[in-house]
């Protein structure tokens, strides 16, 4: 009898748990849903005074007319945002390593004080280093090029870098290191025959934040750009709002196709941590 009640009160919780998780699933792709039937539906349609949760006339032309240059040249816009969010990622990455290295492994005059110092960092928003990269990218001759957004992006992602990726630096034994130095290895041959490899899961987890970071950045792409053919998605799709060509289902399925490269690079670092990437590390 208590075996019993035990068994259905296991089941009440995992019913429970199911249902509570279905319901914040439902809530949270809601507003996708609604986008994604907007995007399919008649310009006349998703205007309409009776809306309706499905298309009546079913119509893939707004997808078409995103990557019709005449009327919106998402592809320019596409290929200024893949361009800036690889590159500040991969530089975020590349000195992020070298940093948390540093300040994991080395020993050197003032380094707690500097690990000490990320912790402000969360302190303080973005807004407040307007001014001051302004008027760097300004006296640099970048002002309006996507250098100067790749600059502020690095600048924006690489403290959060450093601390992620020393955490896990911290976690690999010293002892580690101090074979390797017997067996031959320099420090640079250490961070890339020993940390990088046990350390793949954080330096994917950083990539994709800094991906993320800077393909969604609206506040700096909007100081720093001025002229459309530098224009990244969210400010290009911002611009779409005052031109004749705004038409919801437009809109609604540019912002669908600017959301897949972040979805689809969350399910391939995802995959890459749970297929055992970081095995190669650990064996041997």
């Amino acid at each position: 009898m208590a075996m019993a009640t035990s068994k259905k009160n296991k089941n009440a919780r995992k019913a429970a748990f199911y249902v509570g998780l279905l319901s914040l699933l439902t809530v949270s792709l809601f507003p996708f849903f609604i986008m994604l039937m907007t995007s399919l539906k008649s310009s006349k349609e998703a205007v309409s005074t009776s809306p309706t949760f499905f298309p009546k006339d079913w119509t893939f032309q707004h997808y078409v007319d995103i990557f019709n240059p005449d009327i919106f040249p998402y592809i320019t816009y596409f290929r200024n945002s893949l361009t800036v969010a690889l590159t500040a990622a991969i530089l975020a990455v590349v000195i992020g390593i070298l940093g948390a290295y540093a300040l994991s492994k080395l020993k050197f005059m003032g380094r707690t004080t500097i690990n000490a110092s990320f912790y402000t960092v969360y302190m303080f928003s973005g807004i407040l280093l307007v001014v001051p990269l302004f008027k760097i990218i300004s006296g640099l001759g970048l002002y309006d090029t996507r250098t100067a957004l790749i600059i502020t992006m690095i600048v924006q992602t690489l403290p959060t870098a450093i601390f992620m990726l020393k955490s896990y630096f911290d976690t690999i034994p010293d002892d580690l290191e101090e074979a390797a130095m017997i067996d031959g290895l320099n420090r640079v041959q250490i961070i890339f025959y020993i940390i990088i490899p046990l350390s793949i899961s954080g330096i994917i987890s950083v990539f994709v934040y800094s991906f993320m970071v800077a393909w969604n950045d609206y506040l700096f792409a909007s100081i720093f750009l001025s002229d459309s053919a530098n224009f990244t998605l969210p400010i290009g799709l911002n611009a779409l709002f005052s031109t004749p060509d705004y038409i919801w289902g437009r809109m609604m399925a540019a912002s669908l196709v600017t959301a897949l490269p972040v979805v689809i690079m969350y399910a391939i670092s995802e995959h890459l941590i749970k297929g055992g990437a970081t095995e190669g590390g650990v064996k041997g």
